[in-house]
């Protein structure tokens, strides 16, 4: 005998109250509420190196970076998620729905990992794409020193730039050069 599997679709305000009180990060779309997976010790240093630099890099601007705390909404698809770093220049713009939520990222970063390269590469990349003001979706690769970048031209078409070990990587959007060796490096185990 089989069973049906029903599943239980939320509304975005029954996610809000349940995201907003949460020790976790959940994500939101089409009704289901996903807990996020959980980083790594090695990709969350590659997400705080990526942040750093670029919090460096932008500090006197109109640029703000902002770790993986603040959710990103992206209006057309519905999805709610917690990149790992976010770019954002002028003003924030708000979810109207929700004050905690941006909405108007230039830059969004993802650190693959083994659980998360493929949605990372594929599924969360076509739901972004569709936010008006983003310019380039960086993914920082946790198995080799590789950073691809996908950068939304003046058509509205994307292509990608990858850069390794011994590069540097451009970001037009903000005009700026990334060290691959440097991101990689400040997340290594110091030794002992």
């Amino acid at each position: 005998m089989s069973h049906a599997v029903h599943r239980v679709h939320h509304s975005y305000r029954d996610y809000l109250s349940v995201a907003d009180d949460s020790t976790v990060k959940l994500e939101y779309l089409d009704g289901q509420i996903c807990a996020m997976a959980g980083d790594t010790p090695e990709q969350a240093a590659l997400a705080e190196q990526m942040s750093a630099k670029l919090a460096a890099a932008l500090a006197s601007g109109r640029c703000r970076v902002y770790s993986s705390d603040p959710r990103i909404r992206v209006l057309a698809t519905g999805l709610a998620t917690y990149p790992d770093v976010s770019v954002v220049c002028g003003p924030r713009t708000h979810d109207p729905e929700d004050k905690n939520s941006v909405v108007n990222p230039i830059v969004l970063v993802e650190v693959t990992g083994k659980s998360t390269e493929e949605s990372d590469r594929g599924e969360k990349f076509d739901h972004c794409r569709r936010i008006p003001a983003l310019q380039e979706y960086v993914l920082v690769s946790y198995r080799e020193r590789a950073i691809d970048v996908r950068r939304c031209d003046a058509r509205g078409e994307w292509a990608t730039t990858v850069a390794g070990a011994g590069e540097r990587i451009e970001l037009q959007s903000i005009d700026r050069l990334l060290d691959v060796d440097a991101i990689y490096e400040g997340a290594a185990n110091p030794p002992e």
